[in-house]
């Protein structure tokens, strides 16, 4: 269960998170330029190291992606695999720089064992993948009121919703023909990404999820097919089964007496077999037009969540990791500065957090460790006797330029 109190993600733009701190005035003239300056450089930096790292998983996806339009260059399958392995170091390496956390494989079961919230059953066969993984940004706890057949009874369920999913899976080199993933290029990585999905529905996410029938469903279908059965045995197929009761009997020895299959007996014995034909098509479509209610419910619920496929994930996945990176240094920045003094990294993050929560109503878990080791790499900052001092604006200044 994910800390559903605290966010890593701090909720905000870039752009407004520069705005926030200006506006704050605890800056005098001299610091006041010298943050201008640093986050200019904290922009900059970060603008060319996710650039470098865009091409580089382009190059890494680009024989994985089962959208690319470009003619692939002869790869053996060794390359491919190593390509395969990069890809999931690098893409794991992006989804944390972007605070996105990991599922575990024992979350994972138990969402794919737990009941679906929008009363569907629904089925995933794992087998299909060489490798599943999946991560997930912004957690919270929900209630939803589920409502019975008819409106007959309430329940009120709660769950955790998570904000962002990004779902990255692996095809195996050869896909079970009857599997609903067959149309999937054998060997292909598909990434995609998801907004607002419950825990209990993260099945539905994968590209082979089949839709079910619950034992409820099952028996709103039976139950009412064994009276309608009952009632056309009764009143529609009494004259057939007298004669066919009869020819049998006759054929197997159990009386003498022939039955005599002239016009009438024919046309009976027709119009049984057309009432019987007719009836179990009725029962069969009831049944398939309701598989296929919930089919329409799975994919209407699908087109709302999903965000992006593939390389558009990569994209996004990059821009928000810079933007993560970017607002993690220029709040550390911005703190170092504000304090007038040198601060240890439990104060720096002390401040930060009672920041975001008196002033924007947001609680928040601040990387505060990650964040100094960005500052100190940058030079903006340095450690001296556990507490954090900002360089010199010399300093700053010439490493804008």
């Amino acid at each position: 269960m994910p800390n559903l109190a605290l966010l890593h993600f701090i909720p905000f733009r870039r752009a407004d998170i520069l705005q926030m701190c200006l506006q704050e005035g605890q800056l005098d003239a001299e610091s006041l330029v010298q943050f201008r300056a640093g986050a200019a450089h904290i922009e900059s930096h970060f603008r060319d190291d996710f650039h470098r790292t865009k091409h580089a998983l382009k190059d890494t996806y680009f024989s994985l992606d089962p959208d690319a339009d470009t003619r692939l260059v002869y790869l053996d399958n060794s390359d491919s695999l190593a390509s395969a392995k990069d890809l999931a170091q690098q893409v794991a390496q992006l989804l944390e720089r972007a605070n996105y956390d990991k599922v575990t494989p024992e979350t994972l079961a138990n969402a794919l064992d737990s009941a679906s919230l929008f009363h569907i059953r629904l089925m995933v066969n794992l087998d299909d993948f060489d490798e599943v993984l999946l991560y997930t940004r912004g957690a919270s706890e929900r209630t939803e009121e589920i409502r019975g057949p008819f409106n007959l009874w309430r329940k009120t369920v709660h769950f955790v919703n998570y904000d962002r999913v990004v779902l990255y899976l692996r095809f195996k080199d050869t896909v079970n023909g009857s599997s609903t993933a067959a149309d999937c290029r054998p060997g292909s990585t598909m990434l995609k990404l998801f907004q607002n999905v419950p825990d209990a529905d993260l099945e539905m996410l994968f590209p082979n999820t089949q839709v079910g029938m619950r034992l409820r469903d099952k028996l709103m279908i039976g139950i009412p097919a064994l009276v309608s059965g009952g009632i056309v045995l009764t009143t529609k197929l009494g004259a057939t089964l007298v004669l066919t009761a009869s020819l049998l009997g006759f054929w197997l020895g159990w009386h003498k007496e022939a039955v005599t299959l002239d016009r009438n007996a024919i046309i009976v014995l027709l119009a049984g077999a057309g009432t019987i034909g007719a009836y179990l098509f009725k029962q069969f479509s009831n049944f398939k037009n309701r598989k296929l209610r919930f089919t329409e419910a799975l994919t209407r619920n699908l087109y709302f969540k999903l965000l992006d496929n593939n390389a558009g994930v990569l994209y996004r996945l990059l821009d928000d990791a810079e933007e993560a990176e970017c607002k993690e240094s220029l709040l550390a920045y911005y703190f170092l500065l504000a304090a007038h003094q040198p601060l240890s990294a439990q104060e720096l993050d002390q401040r930060i957090e009672v920041w975001f929560s008196q002033r924007w109503q947001c609680q928040l878990d601040f990387d505060v460790d990650d964040a100094l080791r960005k500052l100190a790499a940058l030079k903006l900052a340095y450690l001296d006797d556990n507490y954090w001092h900002i360089c010199s604006g010399e300093t700053a200044l010439t490493k804008t330029k």
